[in-house]
Parts: structure tokens; C-alpha cells; sequence
């Protein structure tokens, strides 16, 4: 069951698309999650480094919360990279900016306000052969 991402060509946005077998991928067209173009370019996907639950909780323990201030949004922009580095997972972009912000200084309340759609982890309900933003 491959998952294959891509590059839409019409808005640029980057989309993973799941699909039951190899021969689905060849005679499906995929199309873009956001704007429904066919004009996908196939990317090389990023490798997995598996690791165990204990190896990320020791990483972390290591790394260690020293030096946060919940007050201070760059503070909180820091360990927010740190934790999502900490993943291997690539968090989105609303995520990059949001954490970007923080570092920037803006206050996560403004922050939240600006951008009311993004809800981390919210359940996409995924169906095979269905585009999803990566």
C-alpha cells in the first residue's frame, strides 16, 4: 500500500495521496487537495528513521525542558521546533508558520485568532486514493 507525494503545479502546495495497490496508481489520475488540478509532480518521499517510543522519551529527557518559559511565545516557538524535530514529521506549514510567529515574539492568543481553521491532529478521515495536504 504505497502512500506517493507530490507537488501541485497549480498552487505549489504539497499532497500525499494513499492508494491500495500499485496497479490503482497506475490507472488513477491524482488530483490536488485543495484546488483539484491534475498537474501533480511525483516527489522522492523522505525516509523513516524508526525509533522506539523509549529512545524518543529519552531523546526529550535529554534535551530536557531547561530554559522554557511558558510566557515567553519565542520561548515556547523554540521547544514547539524541538518536539516537532523530535517526530521526524513533517508538521504542515500552518504549523511552520505558527511556530515561526512565536519565535518572531507574537503572542499565541494573536496567533490563535489569526488563524482559526488550524486544529493539530484533528482526525482527516483519510480514504484510499484520496489527496490529503502533507
Amino acid at each position: 500500500m504505497p502512500i506517493y507525494e507530490y507537488r501541485c503545479g497549480s498552487c505549489g502546495r504539497r499532497v500525499a495521496i494513499w492508494w491500495r495497490s500499485l496497479a490503482q496508481v497506475e490507472r488513477s489520475h491524482p488530483k490536488c487537495s485543495r484546488c483539484g488540478s491534475e498537474s501533480l509532480k511525483r516527489l522522492v518521499s523522505r525516509a523513516a528513521h524508526l525509533r522506539s517510543e523509549d529512545s524518543r522519551l529519552d531523546s526529550l529527557a535529554d534535551s530536557g525542558m531547561d530554559g522554557l518559559d511558558e510566557n515567553d511565545p519565542k520561548s515556547l516557538g523554540r521547544m514547539m521546533r524541538k518536539l516537532s524535530a523530535e517526530t521526524g514529521e513533517d508538521m504542515g506549514e500552518e504549523f511552520d508558520e505558527m511556530v515561526g510567529r512565536l519565535e518572531a515574539g507574537e503572542s499565541p492568543e494573536d496567533i490563535e485568532k489569526s488563524m482559526p481553521d488550524f486544529s493539530p491532529g484533528a482526525d482527516a478521515g483519510i480514504e484510499s486514493g484520496d489527496a490529503y495536504d502533507v
